[in-house]
Order: structure tokens, then C-alpha cells, then sequence
């Protein structure tokens, strides 16, 4: 959480105590993967976005055809307003290698990937996190090296 989302969580602990119908917004980034080819492409999404309520910035790579964007909004209303600009747009498709399972058998569609990145597998197509989880009880439930695991005689 960043000091914006400090301030203002610290803010509402402070607030009145009244609860209001309106729903609170979360602090969050969102990245999109959007097809731009020159300056007036870039300058379009930038401004598309940019004018969005609650947006604080937005950060725009054009050589890996990424545009972030952090602010207090929700992520299908950036994604709209993105493809309002009439370019291809994607929820960004890709995660950090590092980020993956290991080991990491790279697939045909991982070449397009800006490097260091591999395509995403498990996707929440709205928000775009990942989500990865291993039990390390499962992993090591018949291990040689666990003294308290089962074994199959």
C-alpha cells in the first residue's frame, strides 16, 4: 500500500463512523496490453485514460505494447475505456518468469513475450491476477526425506 492509500485508510479510521451507501474504491494497478504504432496512438490511450475519475497515473511502454495504470477505479472500467479508443486491448497477458512455477516448460505462444515475461496461464480475466498455490503437505506427503510421511509398502 502506498502513502495515497495510507493516508486515506488512516483518514477513514479517523471519519465520523457513519457508513456511506457509495462504494469505496481500492487503490490499484492495472495493465493493459494495447497495440500502438506511433506517437498519436500512444498520446490517444494516454489522454483516454488519463481522463478517467480516480486515475493517478498512467505509464505507457510501447515497445512491449504495455500501458500501466494505477489509481482509484476498477479495472473493467479502464479496460473500456481503452478499447473506447478503437486499438486491440488485452488485460495484460504476461507474468515475470521468475513468477512461475518451476520448473517452467516454455510454450510456442511464450515467443511473443517481451523478454524476462511468459504468457500467462491462469488468468482472472477481469482483474488479471495470478494466482498460484502448492501445499508443501502434498508435496512432501510420501517424500524419502520426510520421516513423519506415508509410505506404500
Amino acid at each position: 500500500m502506498g502513502l495515497g492509500g495510507t493516508l486515506e485508510y488512516i483518514s477513514d479510521m479517523m471519519s465520523s463512523g457513519h457508513k456511506s451507501n457509495k462504494k469505496k474504491k481500492q487503490f490499484q494497478t492495472v495493465e493493459l496490453k494495447v497495440r500502438m504504432d506511433c506517437d498519436g496512438c500512444e498520446l490517444k490511450v494516454k489522454k483516454a485514460l488519463s481522463s478517467l475519475s480516480g486515475v493517478t497515473s498512467v505509464e505507457i511502454n510501447r515497445k512491449q505494447q504495455k500501458v500501466t495504470v494505477t489509481g482509484y477505479m476498477e479495472a473493467n472500467k479502464v479496460l473500456k475505456k481503452a478499447k473506447s479508443t478503437g486499438k486491440k486491448v488485452e488485460i495484460w497477458p504476461y507474468v515475470p518468469y521468475n513468477l512461475v512455477a518451476q520448473p517452467y516448460a516454455a510454450a510456442a505462444y511464450d515467443k511473443k513475450a517481451p523478454p524476462g515475461y511468459v504468457r500467462r496461464v491462469d488468468q482472472n480475466p477481469t482483474t488479471g491476477t495470478v494466482s498460484t498455490f502448492v501445499d508443501p503437505a502434498y508435496v512432501t506427503m510420501f517424500s524419502d526425506d520426510n520421516p513423519n510421511a506415508c509410505s506404500i509398502m
